[in-house]
């Protein structure tokens, strides 16, 4: 069985559609283990609040994405990343804060999960956690 990690450009995709929509369906359907982190569902809350104070979806839009994001196939996860592990994957990979964060929980979680993937559309989390044996089947 499949362990998928998302992230909140794969959460987005999957709300909203975008270049990426097609495959964070077909990813959001897989049967399988789909898991979101605190800080993925505060990027995606922060993503939809953002997009209904500038007027880019409609109220009644914004409300359905977040019923998705609140029900959806995804359980909740809190977990923390391993501190030494994150300062070497800092030194490994350039990542932004959030990124290396994700990666470092995910790979954190990998020791009891080892089957775990991480699904992102962000370029440079993919080809870190590639590097790490962590990149779900894009």
């Amino acid at each position: 069985m499949e362990v998928v990690y998302w992230d909140a450009t794969a959460i987005v995709s999957a709300l909203f559609k975008d270049k990426y929509s097609d495959r964070a369906q077909e990813w959001a359907n897989k049967e399988g283990v789909h898991l979101v982190s605190t800080l993925a569902y505060a990027e995606t809350c922060a993503v939809c609040a953002r997009m209904k104070k500038q007027r880019l979806v409609a109220d009644v839009l914004s409300k359905a994405a977040m019923d998705v994001l609140n029900n959806g196939p995804w359980y909740r996860l809190t977990a923390y990343p391993e501190w030494g592990l994150i300062e070497s994957l800092a030194e490994k990979w350039s990542l932004r804060g959030a990124d290396l964060w994700h990666l470092a929980t995910a790979k954190s979680l990998q020791e009891q999960l080892p089957e775990l993937v991480i699904l992102t559309f962000d370029v440079r989390l993919n080809n870190a956690a590639g590097g790490e044996g962590m990149t779900a089947n894009l």
